[in-house]
């Protein structure tokens, strides 16, 4: 048994074996792309923007000039605190004092409730322009949700009625 008998597999080409496809040459620019195409992934560098529907920005509305709620929409909420809690999980600096927690959506629902959230709402408007609006401005109505477990708890239980047998 000296190997020339594979059962059919073969493996791989020998010295002398010519492959005919050409070799694809990269530029230096390309090359650096792959590389780099790791650290884009979860690095610093990566930028996500959100266009408008259209594809094409319009002009900033001025505060002043605002035509949109003043009220925190649930999905602008839960992008917030998603937005947030990823960018706390990658070591961003938390804008609050930590009181023992741990968990990056609570620490973004702490930031959430005092307000101290560095991100700024782009709300489009149907002629193409936007409005931006910070975090602090915005009206929470659900802000209750924001509580930890143990206060909602509380003040439910405080607020609750007692029936008495009489």
């Amino acid at each position: 048994m000296d190997g020339d008998d594979d059962g059919g597999y073969d493996d791989g080409p020998a010295g002398d074996e010519y492959d005919d496809e050409p070799e694809e040459l990269m530029d230096e620019e390309e090359a650096a792309g792959e590389e780099g195409g790791e650290e884009g992934q979860g690095g610093q560098n990566e930028v996500v923007e959100i266009s408008p529907p259209d594809g094409e920005y319009g002009e900033a509305t001025p505060a002043s000039e605002r035509i949109t709620t003043p009220y925190m929409t649930k999905f602008e909420r839960a992008r917030i605190l998603g937005t947030r809690a990823l960018q706390i999980s990658m070591n961003a600096p938390v804008m609050v004092e930590l009181e023992g927690e741990t968990d990056p959506l609570a620490i973004a629902a702490k930031e959430l409730r005092k307000r101290k959230i560095p991100i700024t709402v782009r709300r489009f408007l149907p002629d193409g322009s936007y409005e931006d609006w910070n975090v602090d401005e915005l009206i929470i109505p659900d802000e209750q949700n924001l509580l930890p477990r143990e206060y909602e708890i509380d003040a439910t239980a405080r607020s609750a009625p007692t029936f008495r047998a009489g």
